[in-house]
């Protein structure tokens, strides 16, 4: 009895242990190997140059310092023209010949009234062809510095018609000139707003060159020769030396030129050969 009980043990624990082992045609499960780029830090690849462009500023907006359309800019102009025809109709009112100073201080003030006068036809001349082209940085230009010549010879002469003649008319002209100064300040924000956009348009076209040459470089990287040396060779003179008595002889022996030529050339070329005290020696007079 003990038996047979021992024996029902063994086999319940035989088949218990061979339930628990994997049948041996089934494979262990695999583990999948851990990727490179976590076992070895990536290293950041070298990428190639590029130029930007550099960033511009926005063009201006109508709310903008500086920005004038062209119907204000118009006026703005005829404006200018009217402060010009005030300062030549008071220059009409001015008699110099009546104040009682010296002869030197007429002369120089009449000077400066030439001056102004000149000044003023120039000033109008720029004005005139600045209101036709109003996007030329250049007749602006022009228009501004005429203005910034005619307004101290304006004001030496509002000077001088206070002192000399009647102050309440120099008054007049000192008016005039601050209002012409006026249109200038007032001219001045439009100019810089030209030469921002002319600055603007320089810097753009420098970027653009930049990327194309670095982009032509880029592509044409291992497609051009080496340049080729070549040797220094002598230059050849195929000319010929020709004497002066060769050429002399050429020129005698063309067709064309007969004996009695060449006969004048032989007597010449001996007269040339004589020698100076045979030339100077006179004949010996006969008694």
């Amino acid at each position: 009895m003990k038996f047979l009980v021992m024996g029902f043990l063994l086999g319940a624990c035989s088949s218990v242990g061979m339930a628990q082992q994997p049948p041996k045609d089934q494979a262990p499960p695999k583990v999948a190997p851990a990727p490179a780029a976590a076992l070895s830090p990536q290293t950041p690849k070298p990428e190639a140059q590029k130029v930007e462009a550099p960033s511009l500023p926005p063009p201006l907006a109508p709310s903008d310092t500086g920005y004038v359309e062209p119907a204000q800019l118009k006026i703005l102009l005829h404006k200018i023209w009217i402060a010009e025809y005030r300062i030549n109709d008071l220059l009409t009112e001015v008699h110099p010949e009546r104040w009682k100073i010296p002869e030197e201080a007429r002369n120089s003030f009449g000077q400066t009234l030439e001056n102004l006068r000149k000044g003023l036809g120039a000033q109008e001349d720029w004005r005139v062809l600045f209101e036709k082209r109003p996007e030329s940085m250049y007749l602006g230009y022009e228009t501004y510095t005429a203005i910034g010549a005619v307004l101290p010879r304006l004001d030496a002469v509002a000077r001088s018609v206070s002192r000399n003649e009647n102050p309440s008319f120099g008054v007049q002209y000192s008016q005039a000139g601050n209002q012409l100064f006026d249109l200038q300040q007032a001219l001045q924000p439009y100019l810089e707003s030209l030469l921002r956009n002319q600055d603007q348009l320089l810097r753009a076209s420098q970027s653009n060159l930049a990327t194309c040459q670095n982009e032509l470089g880029l592509a044409m990287r291992g497609r051009t020769e080496p340049a080729t040396p070549m040797k220094n060779i002598l230059p050849v003179f195929k000319g010929r030396r020709v004497s002066r008595r060769a050429a002399e002889v050429a020129g005698s022996a063309k067709p064309g030129a007969g004996p009695a030529k060449q006969a004048v050339r032989k007597t010449e070329r001996k007269a040339e050969a004589k020698p100076a005290s045979q030339k100077q020696s006179k004949p010996a007079q006969k008694p």
